[in-house]
């Protein structure tokens, strides 16, 4: 499965769950867990997900640094971008202006996570920027205005793209992870809604144990789901 660290992006949940709409699990951490509790969940890749802060202010949330020398395969998004360029060696500033929403991106290199892609419209969501990439990494595309978009070490096992492509505005944001999980992690699809399901009744019977659950149903499908789910 993948680890996702969470830097405070209001989109942390939908990356686990575009994550899983490709028939891998995912799992929202805190930020801080130390890599000997992330190697326990045995994940094939870890996402860290974008955030409100800048690399370099003075209580920006870090990770542990022997993360990013533990073999894993890595996606950076947003925020999870700079704090990549940071520890690499690179340079992340603030110019007075971000880029906010619909943005259009030219693929300088066609593989990895661009395989098949060479141009898409994405959606952007920063103040910082990466003026200059670390040593003996690359740029792998640039926004219409010239700013950097996406980039990746020599062997393409980090990457980090400036851009969110988890959110259906990024056309190719599904190809992205896909190819991120499966071209350069060697995910398994092996997670099922079902799985889902089975993991939240043992996670609930070891909580409540012999005592009774009371729930409240709305009438509709969901929640009379979830109760049927629990008298099991």
């Amino acid at each position: 499965g993948v680890i996702i660290l969470d830097f405070g992006s209001q989109y942390t949940k939908l990356i686990a769950r575009r994550v899983r709409e490709l028939s891998v699990y995912s799992e929202i951490i805190a930020p801080d867990t130390d890599l000997d509790t992330i190697l326990e969940h045995k994940p094939s890749a870890i996402i860290l997900s974008g955030g409100p802060s800048s690399v370099y202010e003075k209580n920006a949330p870090q990770i542990d640094k022997r993360i990013f020398k533990c073999g894993l395969p890595i996606l950076g998004i947003c925020y999870g971008l700079h704090l990549l360029v940071d520890q690499a060696g690179g340079e992340v500033v603030f110019k007075g202006e971000g880029e906010y929403g619909y943005a259009k991106i030219n693929v300088e290199l066609n593989e990895g996570i661009f395989q098949d892609i060479s141009s898409s419209t994405v959606w952007m969501s920063h103040g910082d920027r990466v003026e200059k990439i670390p040593p003996e990494w690359k740029v792998l595309a640039y926004s219409s205005n010239g700013i950097i978009a996406a980039i990746a070490n020599e062997d393409q096992s980090m990457v980090a793209t400036q851009f969110h492509p988890e959110v259906h505005h990024t056309k190719e944001g599904s190809k992205i992870l896909y190819n991120f999980l499966f071209n350069i992690s060697n995910c398994e699809k092996n997670w099922t809604p079902l799985n889902f399901i089975e993991e939240q009744i043992k996670n609930i019977k070891a909580q409540v144990g012999e005592n009774k659950v009371l729930t409240s149903v709305s009438g509709g499908v969901d929640s009379s789901v979830v109760a049927a789910l629990l008298h099991k």
